[in-house]
């Protein structure tokens, strides 16, 4: 009996390390709703109880239900039928019915429409998990946050409508937002809306790569003022599947295939307009991409993860020159990097997530039950703005971080199989397949530099180091912090130099800025998990038992990832901070000669 929430000791750690009580005072706001919804915590310890049950739940879920059809998924796909409607694998089909029983498809959605409530951290706890069984999965399960855009910005009419559906499975979401012409630069998306003589809102036009795109509920980004151009010329809006919305094909992808991704026909489709009219782009679907770049942060670390532990295991059992592999010097740094830079990814990716819920959860209160004493209702605003810094910054760099980083362990995993993980012996070749599409979709990782860099150069990022060292820190790290003090200067130096040479230069080296920063993040992050109060023994050697028995307090083994994190990028700082005081411009000045002319191709 597999449970992938219970086998994942970093996972059960963090649990317990993070302050989720705070995430839940937050999302349930002061735990108010206790005495009208039977579902709703009465205080923090029950919330957190809750947390752990519903995951453990999902985790078993995973393990013995999932993960075992995964594979049969994978090679059995989706099929476009000739009536335009999609039959998905089996395995996908029984899972989101799975699903649906156990009442997890409503995560964050609030209690009064059947939803848990639960924090955003729980959420990508739960992503992450179900990812490790199946990442194509996770491109429905994931795809929450279509109802949490619902919930958030449409009237109470439309939310009645779908939100109690999605709750209990009934329903899957798509984002339609991608067309032909219109991919990374969504201002320049065409796909009409307008109204009938009566007042009826209508689509037309064609949308491509759309994840899902046959489920139930379709939230379409069209253009509603045809004589206004870019964002504030689109809105939103809401439909169904119809005899007017036509699936013309099914991409045949490299990865996930699981998931269908489709291209839809909308043929004067009725539909219903989310909030108001100009704000679909600028506020609505801003939003909805944040909540998806975690999501796909968490992708990412659910198949890294699973990854790892192929190689892992196979390492140890698998034998060349009378020892087995994980002995040799160059496999076994590949395997102790592979591991750490998981935890990194799960570092930064839950203290987002954390973040998320402080901002989310003041900006609520603020708006929704503002107390009347004037400081009170300033320090809440005041928090809510800082976190929503926080948020912008670091929402970016974790879905660049954790999906570059799962590209790189999946391509170590089959290195470490060698010729058998290029094979589909092993499942290591899916899991690199499934992995490449998480630094493109939802935003390039390029893209998220860019988002990601404007809060570095702003002054956040320091803020946000400031917060981080100021914690209180155990004398065995000690030393590293002063590492990591070092390191920051090293950042703002850097800072001040890209500054004075101007944007260009500064998206130039955006990438070696942002690494700078997540590499200070995560060690003081690593820090404060070495100095943990959370009594927890891990075994030793985590491939599925402990070699002879052997535990170890997680605060020790923290403490040694911390050194070997801390002292091993110090030097890497050191480097990028120096390349990019180079000044070096060839890159504007001589791109012609250096990457000569435009190739024939055939």
């Amino acid at each position: 009996m597999a449970n992938f929430y219970r086998d994942n000791n970093d996972i059960q750690f963090l649990f317990r390390h993070i302050d989720l009580g705070k995430s839940a005072e937050v999302c349930e706001e002061g735990f108010k709703f206790a005495s009208e919804f039977e579902s709703a915590p009465a205080d923090a310890e029950e919330a957190v109880v809750n947390y752990d049950m519903v995951l453990d739940s999902l985790g078993q879920l995973c393990g013995d239900f999932i993960a075992p059809r995964a594979e049969g998924v994978d090679r059995q796909g989706n099929i476009l039928n000739e009536d335009g409607s999609v039959t998905r694998a089996e395995g996908i089909i029984g899972a989101i019915e799975k699903l649906g029983q156990a009442e997890v498809m409503g995560f964050t959605l609030p209690h009064r429409f059947g939803g848990l409530n639960f924090p955003n951290i729980v959420y990508t706890m739960a992503i992450e998990t179900l990812s490790r069984a199946d990442a194509a999965l996770m491109n429905i399960f994931g795809l929450q946050g279509i109802a949490e855009t619902i919930n958030a910005f449409a009237s109470e009419e439309i939310k009645q409508k779908y939100l109690p559906d999605f709750s209990e499975g009934k329903v899957t979401g798509a984002m339609v937002l991608t067309e032909p012409d219109a991919g990374s630069d969504l201002q320049a998306v065409k796909l009409r809306a307008f109204e009938d003589e009566d007042g009826n809102w209508l689509l037309h036009g064609v949308k491509r790569f759309i994840t899902n795109g046959c489920g139930e509920v379709l939230l379409v980004l069209a253009r509603s003022e045809p004589d206004r151009n870019g964002g504030l010329g689109l809105s939103l809006f809401v439909c169904k599947p119809g005899p007017t919305v036509h699936i013309r094909r099914l991409e045949d992808k490299l990865g996930i295939h699981g998931s269908p991704t489709c291209e839809i026909f909308f043929d004067n489709t009725p539909c219903e307009i989310i909030g108001e009219r100009q704000r679909g782009l600028v506020t609505y679907i801003m939003s909805l991409m944040n909540g998806a770049r975690i999501g796909i942060a968490a992708q990412s670390m659910g198949i890294a993860e699973a990854a790892f532990r192929v190689a892992r295991d196979y390492a140890s059992t698998r034998k060349q020159f009378a020892v087995a592999i994980e002995k040799l010097p160059a496999v076994r740094d590949m395997l102790i990097d592979m591991k750490i830079s998981i935890e990194a990814g799960r570092a930064i990716l839950y203290e987002t997530s954390r973040v998320v819920d402080m901002e989310l959860g003041y900006a609520r209160q603020f708006e929704t039950n503002r107390p009347e004493d004037k400081t009170e209702a300033k320090h809440l605003r005041n928090e809510s703005r800082k976190y929503r810094r926080y948020a912008t910054m670091l929402t970016p760099m974790s879905k660049y971080y954790c999906s570059e980083m799962c590209n790189s362990v999946t391509y170590d995993s089959i290195q470490v199989l060698g010729g058998s993980g290029y094979m589909r012996d092993y499942p290591c070749e899916r899991y690199a397949r499934d992995a490449r599409i998480t630094t493109i979709y939802e935003g390039t990782s390029q893209l998220q530099v860019v988002a990601a860099v404007r809060g570095v150069c702003s002054g956040t990022a320091e803020k946000f180091l400031t917060e981080l060292a100021s914690q209180d820190f155990d004398e065995k790290v000690k030393d590293l912090l002063e590492t990591l003090a070092a390191g920051t200067e090293q950042l703002k130096e850097s800072i001040a130099y890209v500054k004075e040479q101007g944007n260009d230069y500064m998206d130039l080296y955006g990438r070696a800025i942002v690494d700078i920063a997540i590499d200070l993040i995560n060690g003081y992050l690593f820090c404060g998990q070495a100095s943990t109060k959370v009594d927890m023994e891990v075994p030793v050697a985590e491939n599925g038992q402990a070699d002879n028995g052997q535990t170890v307090s997680m605060k020790e083994r923290k403490a040694t990832v911390t050194r070997r994190y801390v002292t091993k990028n110090a030097p890497k700082i050191a480097a990028l901070a120096e390349l990019i005081r180079t000044g070096d411009k060839s890159t504007f000045s001589d791109y012609e000669i250096l990457v000569g002319p435009v190739p024939e191709l055939g």
